[in-house]
This record gives structure tokens, C-alpha cells and sequence, in this order.
């Protein structure tokens, strides 16, 4: 009976012990959070409560272990095992609590930060100081969690005679990784190319929608997902339509016969894009800009405020043109001639 009560009072006490402080904790989180409205890192922390109770209960069941006087012949197997777990639990808490203060920081500089491009700059950064963070800290786990074991202590030792040709085969082996890694912390710090930027890359139009320290993807206007190395954006021309104000000027290009009015397909544009509501009111113009020996090239500039309202403004804009030119000068429009021209009849010769 003692064999058993032994072990229920310490594994049952440790859980009791460490739901009260979990909880306690939780409570005193939630009074904290109501004070102080003004940040969310309070509510995020109570993220925590989980793990903390895992970290908790190792800790007592470690600190008690002996009094259940269990496994007796193999007390070292099972101290070593629950410092295993330990080690876990302690990462997952340390997750947790980066987690929420990585979110704060975002949330409270989006909240004051006036430039749009600003904020998505310092949560560009944030995501993939977040990553690293993460990384690190699970290497460091996992790392001590191999270190508690006597056969690794003793292969890390060996492994340190020939530490440098291994530093040295490992660096080429994982040299395109490594050249990942610089690349992405190059695009957090230096500001080329932040999530929620709207870019042309290859030719697709999209929304930056993920950055991590490897890779970028790219949501399109057709809501696929392009996954890009981050080493192509610090080798190769692309296009940021965010880059700074977000204000652009789009354009509308006509391709129109030589008797097209050109007075009144700009009063015509200078009517549709006043009555737009996706017109920033800055400017707008309507300008041959090109001719050939068959037809003229019109060009119709315009400004919105952001990437998706000068794209539909450009789209809109060139179906109302183009309606009101078959409507009302369907001559103004590009024709291609396939007869032949009429010829004058040649004068009949008679003979004296």
C-alpha cells in the first residue's frame, strides 16, 4: 500500500501545486491586464499558464522523486529523463513569453506609428528576430538535452579535435542556407521589402504575405503563393510598389486610329476620373504619346492612393474609354484593311 500511496501524494501533490500557482499566476495576469488596457502584453502572457504548470511539475516531481521510491536500482535513468523534460518545458515557457513580447512591441508601434510602411518595417524585423530567436533557443535545448547523456559528453569531446575541417565542410555543404540566412537579415534591416508590400517579381503581381529567414512568399491577386528564396531579392531587380508612400500613378494606354478626337477623349477621361472614387484627387493627364504610319498611342495618367485603387482605377478607366469610343467613334478605333484599294480604270488606247 505504501508502494503506491508514496508515489500518488508526490505525483498528485506536485500536479495540485503546480495548477495553483499556474493559476495564481493567471489571476494576477488578468488584474494586471485590466490596469493597464493600454498594452496587450499582459493578455498574451497568460499563454503561459500550460507550460508553466509542465515546467512546475517536473520541478517538484524532480525535487521529490526520492520520497516515492520508485525505481529504485535506477534512480540516475530516471533524474536524467525528468531533467529531459525539464529542459522541454523550459524551452515551450521561453516560446511563449517571446511570443507575446514580440506581439506587444508590434501592436503597440502599429498603434502609434503614423506611416503605414513604418509599421510593416518594424514587423517585418520583429518576425524574423522571432524566428532566430527560436531557433536559437531550441538549438540550446536541444543541445543541453544531448548533453545530459554521458556517450554524447564523450562524442562532443571527440568532435572537438577536428572542429575546424568540420566548420569548414559544414560551411560549403550549407552554403546556399547560409547565404539564405544573411539574405533575410539583410531584408529585415535594410528595408527592401517588408510583409503587407505590394511587389511585382517575374512579373506576377502580389502581396508580400510571409518572410522568414530563408524564404518569401508572395500572395497574388489570384491567391496562389509563390515561395521565393530571400537570396533572390538582394541579387535581382524587383519591384515595390509600397517602397515609401504608398500614392501611385497609374497608367491606360490606347492604341487608336489617326482620326481619333482627342479633345473629347480627354474631356471624356477628365469626367471618368473626377467621378472615381479611386482617385486621389492629385492629377491626372491624357497625352499622344507615340505614333506609327496606321495608328496613334494615347496615354491616360492618373494618381490613387494605394497599389489595389490605382489598378482599378487603370482597369475601370480603359473599359469606360474604350465603350464610349465604340459608341460614339467607332471610326477612332484600330482597323486592319484586308481589301485590296480600288484601282482607276486605265484610258483605252485606239489605234489611228
Amino acid at each position: 500500500m505504501e508502494y503506491v500511496l508514496r508515489p500518488a501524494i508526490v505525483f498528485g501533490g506536485a500536479l495540485v501545486v503546480a495548477w495553483i500557482i499556474a493559476w495564481a499566476v493567471d489571476r494576477a495576469l488578468i488584474r494586471v491586464d485590466r490596469r493597464h488596457p493600454e498594452t496587450p502584453m499582459w493578455g498574451l502572457l497568460r499563454g503561459i499558464r500550460v507550460p508553466l504548470q509542465a515546467v512546475l511539475f517536473v520541478a517538484l516531481v524532480r525535487g521529490f522523486f526520492d520520497s516515492t521510491e520508485l525505481v529504485r536500482d535506477d534512480r540516475e535513468s530516471a533524474q536524467l529523463w525528468l531533467a529531459v523534460i525539464m529542459i522541454g518545458a523550459s524551452a515551450w515557457l521561453a516560446m511563449r513569453v517571446l511570443g507575446a513580447v514580440v506581439e506587444t512591441v508590434s501592436a503597440r508601434y502599429a498603434g502609434v506609428a503614423d506611416d503605414a510602411a513604418r509599421a510593416r518595417r518594424v514587423r517585418t524585423q520583429l518576425t524574423l528576430i522571432q524566428r532566430l530567436l527560436t531557433a536559437v533557443v531550441w538549438v540550446i535545448a536541444g543541445a543541453a538535452m544531448l548533453l545530459q547523456f554521458d556517450a554524447m559528453k564523450t562524442f562532443g569531446t571527440s568532435m572537438l579535435a577536428s572542429a575546424g575541417v568540420l566548420g569548414i565542410v559544414a560551411g560549403i555543404a550549407a552554403q546556399s542556407t547560409l547565404g539564405n540566412l544573411f539574405a533575410g537579415l539583410s531584408i529585415a534591416f535594410g528595408d527592401m521589402v517588408r510583409i503587407g508590400d505590394t511587389v511585382i517579381v517575374d512579373g506576377e503581381y502580389g502581396t508580400v504575405d510571409e518572410i522568414t529567414v530563408s524564404y518569401l512568399v508572395v500572395l497574388t491577386w489570384d491567391e496562389r503563393r509563390i515561395t521565393m528564396p530571400v537570396s533572390y531579392f538582394t541579387s535581382k531587380p524587383f519591384e515595390n510598389w509600397s517602397r515609401g508612400a504608398s500614392q501611385l500613378t497609374g497608367t491606360v494606354y490606347l492604341q487608336l486610329d489617326h482620326t481619333a478626337p482627342i479633345a473629347e477623349l480627354r474631356a471624356k477621361t477628365e469626367e471618368f476620373v473626377r467621378g472615381s472614387d479611386y482617385w486621389d484627387g492629385r492629377r491626372w493627364s491624357l497625352m499622344v504619346t507615340d505614333s506609327t504610319p496606321t495608328t496613334i498611342e494615347v496615354r491616360a495618367a492618373m494618381t490613387a492612393r494605394t497599389p489595389d485603387d490605382v489598378w482599378m482605377l487603370r482597369c475601370e478607366l480603359r473599359e469606360a474609354l474604350l465603350s464610349w469610343l465604340q459608341e460614339k467613334h467607332p471610326q477612332a478605333l484600330p482597323k486592319i484593311r484586308t481589301a485590296a484599294e480600288p484601282t482607276q480604270p486605265q484610258p483605252e488606247f485606239k489605234s489611228l
